[in-house]
């Protein structure tokens, strides 16, 4: 039914609410932003009581939630709906914004790649309808590239230098 990124006080940064034709009339009740906005930071105090769980019911919704440094990511579901399904997507959504974030999983590096927070949940769920669940393939879809830190320059001097090898050989050829 959701799928949410908050801070450490409720404020969201990253939502999504999908209301298909099956809705419930749960996810009915949180069609304005203003009740979406009370939902999410009752569902905050209701995590920060119990942080030893990572799952719980809320509101008759079926409620996954990981906390990491000053970010909260949930994911909401029906009450009926499987939680290994919900914890799947769960999972893809926090590896995919490690991987994007080069493992630096905070609020400030998040803001800075909003734009692209937006397409990963956008290719990760379709109106509540799971698309994608390898992170790596979700970054891929993205079409956001990853530079390994061990060499963050190889990928362009090997570009360069094929351009400058077709260049040259085109130039003798003519």
């Amino acid at each position: 039914r959701a799928i949410l990124i908050l801070d450490n006080d409720g404020r969201r940064i990253v939502a999504k609410y999908y209301t298909g034709a099956g809705s419930s009339t749960v996810t009915v009740g949180l069609a304005s932003a203003k009740d979406q906005r009370l939902f999410e930071r009752r569902l905050l105090a209701k995590t920060a009581k119990n942080p030893s769980t990572d799952v719980l019911m809320f509101e008759g919704l079926t409620c996954l939630f990981r906390s990491n440094v000053d970010l909260l990511f949930c994911v909401l579901g029906d009450s009926n709906e499987n939680e290994l399904i919900l914890n799947t997507v769960l999972c893809t959504l926090f590896d995919a914004v490690s991987i994007i974030l080069r493992k630096n999983v905070e609020k400030r590096a998040l803001l800075d790649y909003l734009d692209v927070m937006f397409l990963v949940v956008d290719e990760l769920c379709d109106n509540g309808i799971v698309l994608e669940t390898d992170a790596h393939h979700l970054v891929a879809r993205v079409g956001t590239r990853v530079i390994d830190e061990s060499s963050p320059m190889e990928g362009s001097v090997t570009q360069v230098l094929q351009q400058a090898t077709q260049q040259f050989k085109w130039a003798l050829l003519k």
